[in-house]
């Protein structure tokens, strides 16, 4: 890995294409070094992953609406709607946009974390929609994925948005962008320029995770995926795009980030160098945000030990400043504490995922965030009861960048009525690569049937696996199999009232 230097330059400082960061990216984009075989195996993975939550999603209402407005834009070659015969066929910016709703929707697919953090698998729909689209093999969607997961994760490693309050698509929208580009085979000219297009257009707030939030949620990586499939037609058509996007003078770092004066430090593979950056992240075995995983699972283990719940005084959890400031206390959102708060909401508040996970001996992508089970008298109070607090200790573990120091957990304290303390810690969520039960390709084919149970039909869940066996193999017919389709009967009806209707 190389590291580059980015910082902002004055209109009139020169600053050639080969030495801006959106180069760099589209350079290792489009550079076609094969992809090793743990990569591939762990792409697959993935593509389960994203499978699974997808049909555990299909019928909520927000994903529902954007497969009716992604289904209102047929096109002929097209690529497919999760839930949709094989044979229905939409324009890949809407397939990008609807699939990556339904994948978003649970917040229960992968993630990485380090400067910022982020959902990799947030960049497979719209990598795939247009591979199906172009008429392209596994093996070039292999390519493409494998290059939009290594920019994702170079650019969370090097560039923190949250601490300027911008929303973490402001990544996904070039690492699409630059996976695109490496499926297609497009030049290093041609991604360079989508690429900053894609920057420009998806930087929004993160005001999409704070306070009441809201279905824009699930929808913003969708949008993210949408953008950079536009972006990459227009730079195919040879449009330009706002340059340099990252360094400029008016530019990204310079309004939006840092500032001026500030600089970051941007890692990225050298000419050659294979894209490994997938195997640097980890899926999620419970439908809720990363850093509650972990703490999940410690709940798990607590719940045994501490016995009657009614008995807790105070729990405080020990944690790091992400986890304190984006899903505990340190946010200081009353709505992290509101029995009546959105499933959005609760998703992003420890406070309440901790309450259920002890009191329930684990946690459910639905049951758990049912509004009758957010109002119970008990969890409520066991709920309130709880806070948490920066530790500087975990705090540099969670932006350590050695994978057997960094570590996404907290220590717990629990109070009881008679002033005894019961304690324990842990670092990774079990299902993570370093935790007690790392996961490998059985679990994630079993979280797809799990969550695909009742939904998708048995032979259509093993045609799906069977496809996704033989990635690297797939012609471009076999790609369009990497979906699946449900009984029409079963699948929810959108609300009324929107602009797009479906033809046909």
């Amino acid at each position: 890995m190389k590291v580059h230097h980015v910082r902002t330059y004055k209109s009139a400082e020169p600053l050639p294409r080969e030495a801006q960061l959106a180069w760099k990216i589209a350079s290792v984009a489009a550079d076609p070094v094969a992809v090793e075989d743990d990569v591939i195996e762990m792409i697959g993975n993935r593509i389960i992953d994203n499978a699974a939550v997808a049909a555990a999603s299909l019928n909520r209402r927000p994903v529902a609406n954007a497969r009716a407005q992604a289904a209102a834009h047929p096109y002929t070659p097209g690529a497919t709607l999760f839930g949709l015969d094989g044979q229905w066929r939409v324009s890949p910016e809407w397939a990008a946009w609807a699939n990556g709703v339904a994948v978003r929707e649970l917040d229960y697919h992968d993630t990485f974390l380090a400067a910022d953090y982020s959902h990799p698998g947030d960049n497979i729909p719209a990598v795939l929609a247009v591979a199906q689209h172009c008429g392209r093999s596994g093996a070039d969607l292999v390519r493409g994925i494998a290059a939009a997961y290594e920019i994702q994760v170079d650019l969370v490693k090097g560039i923190c948005l949250h601490e300027h309050k911008i929303d973490h698509i402001a990544h996904l929208g070039p690492s699409a962008a630059a996976g695109i580009g490496a499926a297609l085979g497009l030049p290093v000219e041609t991604i360079y320029q989508a690429v900053q297009q894609a920057l420009h257009v998806t930087t929004t707030t993160r005001q999409s995770r704070k306070g009441e939030i809201s279905s824009w949620k699930a929808y913003a990586p969708g949008f993210a995926g949408k953008m950079a499939v536009e972006a990459v037609d227009r730079a195919m058509r040879s449009e330009g795009a706002p340059s340099p996007a990252y360094e400029g003078e008016d530019g990204f770092i310079a309004w939006l980030l840092g500032g001026p004066a500030a600089a970051y430090q941007v890692p990225l593979p050298e000419a050659g160098e294979p894209k490994r950056a997938i195997l640097d992240t980890y899926t999620k075995e419970h439908s809720a945000e990363y850093q509650s995983q972990a703490l999940i699972d410690l709940a798990r283990r607590l719940g045994p030990r501490i016995g009657a719940l009614d008995r807790v005084e105070e729990i405080v959890i020990r944690t790091s400043h992400h986890t304190h400031h984006v899903i505990g206390t340190g946010a200081s959102d009353p709505q992290k504490m509101d029995p009546k708060a959105s499933r959005e909401t609760l998703d992003h508040s420890i406070m309440y995922i901790f309450a259920v996970a002890l009191q329930d001996g684990g946690w459910h992508h639905e049951r758990s965030y049912a509004p009758e089970r957010a109002s119970r008298p008990d969890t409520v109070a066991l709920w309130h009861k709880i806070r948490t607090v920066e530790d500087p200790a975990w705090t540099e573990r969670y932006h350590a960048t050695d994978p057997a120091v960094k570590a996404f957990g907290g220590k717990v304290t629990v109070t009881l009525d008679d002033g005894r303390t019961i304690e324990d810690e842990i670092a990774v969520a079990d299902a993570h690569p370093l935790g007690a039960t790392p996961w490998g390709r059985a679990d994630y084919v079993e979280k797809f049937r799990s969550l695909a149970a009742g939904i998708v039909p048995p032979a259509e869940q093993a045609r799906f696996l069977a496809e996704v066996d033989r990635l690297p193999q797939l012609t471009a017919d076999d790609a369009s199999g990497l979906t699946f389709a449900v009984d029409p009967g079963g699948l929810a009806t959108p609300q009324t009232g929107g602009l797009f209707t479906r033809q046909g």
